[in-house]
């Protein structure tokens, strides 16, 4: 008679339902003390993390990978002290475990009351960045969740460092240490395990590049919260404050390039393209961007002697995650919208406009997370909307949309009191 032993990947995910199972009647104080502890813990073992994490630096540089991203990989004693310190953010949010949503007396006498709930065991899958371990681990444990961690081969060595020292801080603290994990293996053969582990795992969130994203979604039988990928827009309707859109284009595009809330794409109203395009190609050209437009674009770029390449399909649908922007004059709101609709990702789009009509004719017609009005895309963001901490910008329209805060990992569970009732 045989017996059929769990692999590495489903242990981990059977000892993670079983945390959370212990881990969500607990109260607030004993949650808070946990991550105060992983904050003590982080600056304390400071060392030994950015020990491990040199490994994971040279062997990046050996590979020849991208500065950009060895410099996402790299942590120092500095930055694992800023760490701590978002870790300390997360405890002074308002705990959502057991806020009650709703609730109502029935005309039977029953007191009905819909009140949050941990999800139970959170998968996350991401790449290069350690500090998403931690980010990831506080904002779960916050609002009462295991959580199972999957970050990228590359960052192994560091993560695993991290993970050491979380579950010995919340151990400490009278949390199980199961309540976080680093999922075993390097190989794409552990994600896929996770990503099938329908009935340990709750739920996985992939954080990364639009091939993850579009993998975990694809081949997940765990159901997925989509988020990230942000194919962004900025109109500038006919009766926009040119000086306001330039302003906003530059900062949508220019202030932080390789994050999803930035702009991938500008539309212009044809009325205002011979005043606008000139004053936008000068902007963009001094912040460093590379403007990829069509023919209107290119023509005003050879008249002021700036170089604008040709747009293609491949240019509307791109996340450029760099200083390039795609460009394009639309002949009136209606085909910038018929524009959006076909390439959007569902992230952010902005207008720029001072017709209250034209606003509300477009912000009704968006299907996206985030509509910006005369402001820009950067702005969709858990921090800068005054959630705290987030997990990561959903982009999907199912259990959440936008910046996912704490109370956005949980779900709701109705609780019914009554004195004897019974249903006839």
């Amino acid at each position: 008679m045989s017996s059929v032993v769990d692999s590495p990947v489903i242990a981990t995910a059977r000892r993670a339902r079983e945390a959370a199972a212990e881990l969500a009647p607990l109260p607030r104080s004993v949650r808070d003390a946990a991550l105060l502890a992983v904050a003590d813990a982080l600056e304390a073992r400071a060392d030994e993390i950015v020990t491990a994490n040199r490994v994971d630096v040279e062997r990046a540089r050996e590979a020849g990978t991208p500065a950009g991203i060895v410099d996402r990989l790299t942590l120092t004693p500095q930055r694992v002290a800023a760490i701590a310190s978002d870790v300390r953010d997360v405890v002074a949010l308002p705990d959502p475990v057991g806020e009650v949503v709703r609730g109502s007396t029935l005309p039977n006498g029953l007191e009905l009351r819909q009140v949050r709930v941990p999800l139970g065991v959170v998968g996350i899958i991401y790449e290069a960045r350690p500090n998403v371990t931690v980010d990831a681990a506080a904002l779960c444990l916050k609002s009462g969740n295991a959580v199972l961690l999957r970050g990228s081969s590359s960052a192994y060595a560091s993560n695993t460092a991290i993970v050491a020292v979380l579950r010995d801080a919340v151990a400490s603290a009278g949390v199980p240490a199961d309540a976080v994990q680093l999922v075993p293996g390097e190989s794409r053969d552990s994600v896929r395990e996770l990503m099938t582990a329908r009935g340990l795992v709750d739920v996985l969130i992939p954080r990364g590049g639009a091939s993850l994203i579009r993998t975990v979604v694809n081949e997940s039988t765990v159901p997925v919260i989509e988020t990230g990928v942000g194919n962004c827009h900025v109109y500038v309707d006919e009766s926009a404050d040119l000086e306001t859109a330039v302003k906003i284009l530059v900062n949508s595009k220019a202030q932080r390039p390789s994050v999803c809330n930035s702009a991938e794409t500008v539309l212009v109203h044809a009325a205002i393209a011979d005043r606008f395009l000139p004053l936008a190609l000068e902007a963009l050209t001094a912040a460093g961007v590379t403007v990829h437009g069509d023919e209107r674009w290119r023509k005003t770029g050879e008249q002021a002697g700036v170089d604008v390449l040709e747009a293609g399909d491949e240019d509307w649908a791109d996340e450029y995650l760099s200083l390039d922007i795609a460009a394009a004059v639309v002949e009136d709101l209606d085909a910038a919208v018929a524009h959006i609709r076909r390439w959007t990702s569902g992230h952010t789009e902005a207008i720029v406009a001072r017709d209250a009509g034209a606003i509300r004719r477009f912000t009704a017609r968006m299907d996206s997370a985030a509509v910006m009005v005369n402001a820009s895309t950067r702005f969709t963001d858990g921090g800068q909307f005054g959630f705290g901490a987030e997990i990561g910008i959903s982009t999907q329209k199912l259990h959440s949309r936008g910046p996912m805060g704490l109370p956005e990992l949980t779900s709701t569970t109705y609780v019914v009191t009554g004195d004897g009732h019974t249903r006839e």
